[in-house]
């Protein structure tokens, strides 16, 4: 179980200056374990810190970020089965979601471990003309500087270790603010942060109440923030950053395409779409919202859907045999409730799922929802799936680019001149193939076009965005 209470860190170090954040179980809704707030005192010091720990930060040799790396990925295999409790309970992810999770933020940490030591610099040809004759360049990758992080509630291990685990490898000092609905993972993390020599000010994590994040975004001491979260709360925080460097990782309205030569494939498909549409009770941003299949095997999938939905079996995360847990919190799940019902008063049809208990949303399946309901052209952020059927797959195509959002989109196809086609034409920062679009695996360039972001996380691509090119050019002779 989660201990009673758990501190913040501020400079590498555990602080308990109060209990006020109560940290609720997300099945029974009862309180399990209280947390520290930091106050504007606390985020100012933390700032501070981080700015004294730039050049330590920078002058670890890369075979010490490395061995800092490392060390997280040993604690955290020993400390797997406790990570996996902590998510089950603070964020009602099952268990076996909950295990997967912590797999993937070893994977995450182990990939930051390889690139800590890659480099990333290159020799460049200068003489491209007389006049440069003798010239030649070569640039290294250097750390940005301090950084900011803004981490949401639904992968509360794994968001967050794709932001701190390339800043080691990058030797950025950084300032965490976790979601204050799920703290105690990225509490957990710290603790074995601390472990470890990173220098004093190399990290802070700090739960903060909303009137203290301002420093987090507008301090221009830090120089990149990295955030993860709602669209609004996105584009808002960009226009607040100054000039800093932001990234931002936010909403999406996944579509997955079912082409017309995959009739023999139904079953895997459906599997997929299942899993795509309600792993983690649909909070995900990459979750299968939108299904679109030709209409020649529409109505095979549609049942084939519906029954693979109600197979799942919803409740107490902790219990073993459970596939879908509660959403975050009841106004969480009343919202989509609410917008299934006002889709039906429209002419939608529920083929499956609807309920409501508490906080439990059942797995939904619909069709005929209007394209200008919330529930169609908005981020559902739940266990809802919507289906409907194309003639042609160009139709398909303009169909899932109808819209603000663009994370990954799916197409499930055999025809490798549509694969490519699909490549080319939608308007997303990914497309995968043979596949739901809520795949991800921690080492690729992930990210969004349109509302749905700015930049790529992903380790290699994170370094990146952390770390700024400097050039050098020697003349010879």
């Amino acid at each position: 179980m989660l201990a009673d209470r758990y501190p913040y860190y501020l400079a590498n170090r555990p602080q308990q200056p109060n209990t006020d954040l109560a940290v609720t179980d997300k099945y029974s809704g009862e309180v399990v374990t209280r947390v520290a707030i930091a106050d504007a005192a606390a985020v100012e010091e933390a700032i501070a810190a981080a700015v004294r720990a730039t050049g330590p930060m920078r002058r670890l040799a890369p075979y010490q970020r490395q061995e800092v790396l490392e060390h997280c990925v040993r604690r955290f295999q020993e400390r797997a089965e406790e990570l996996a409790l902590a998510l089950c309970i603070e964020a009602g992810k099952p268990l076996r979601d909950a295990r997967g999770e912590v797999s993937r933020l070893i994977d995450t940490f182990k990939a930051a471990s390889v690139e800590a030591v890659r480099g990333g610099g290159e020799v460049l040809n200068l003489e491209v003309s007389p006049r440069a004759a003798g010239y030649r360049g070569f640039t290294q990758r250097v750390p940005v500087g301090p950084c900011s992080f803004i981490t949401p509630f639904n992968f509360p291990l794994n968001l967050v270790a794709h932001k701190v685990a390339p800043a080691i490898a990058a030797g950025c000092p950084f300032v965490l603010k976790p979601s204050d609905r799920t703290p105690v993972s990225a509490l957990l993390m710290a603790e074995v942060l601390a472990e470890t020599s990173l220098p004093e000010g190399a990290f802070s994590v700090l739960p903060t109440r909303l009137e203290h994040v301002g420093p987090f975004i507008e301090d221009d001491r830090l120089k990149l923030l990295s955030f993860t979260g709602s669209e609004k709360v996105g584009w808002e925080l960009k226009a607040r950053a100054g000039r800093k460097k932001v990234v931002l990782e936010l909403g999406g309205n996944a579509a997955c395409v079912v082409d017309r030569d995959q009739g023999q494939h139904l079953a895997f498909i459906a599997d997929r779409v299942a899993h795509g549409a309600f792993f983690q009770a649909g909070q995900s941003c990459i979750s299968v919202q939108r299904v679109l299949a030709h209409e020649a095997l529409y109505g095979d999938l549609r049942e084939r859907l519906v029954v693979r939905a109600r197979e799942l079996r919803v409740g107490n995360p902790q219990d073993e045999a459970t596939t879908l847990g509660p959403m975050i919190d009841e106004p969480a799940a009343r919202r989509l409730e609410g917008w299934i019902q006002r889709a039906v008063e429209r002419g939608a049809t529920v083929l499956t799922g609807g309920g409501r208990r508490g906080a439990l949303l059942e797995p939904t399946v619909m069709e005929g929802v209007p394209a200008d309901e919330p529930l169609s052209c908005e981020e559902a952020f739940g266990p809802v799936v919507l289906l409907q059927s194309f003639r042609s797959f160009e139709d398909a195509l303009r169909e899932v680019n109808n819209g603000r959002y663009g994370l990954q989109a799916g197409v499930f196809t055999d025809n490798l001149s549509r694969a490519m086609q699909a490549w080319d034409e939608l308007e997303v920062g990914g497309v995968v193939v043979g596949d739901v679009p809520s795949f991800r695996v921690d080492t690729m360039p992930y990210g969004g076009v349109k509302s749905s972001g700015l930049g790529r996380e992903g380790v290699k691509y994170a370094i990146e965005d952390m770390t700024e090119l400097r050039l050098l050019v020697m003349r010879q002779g």
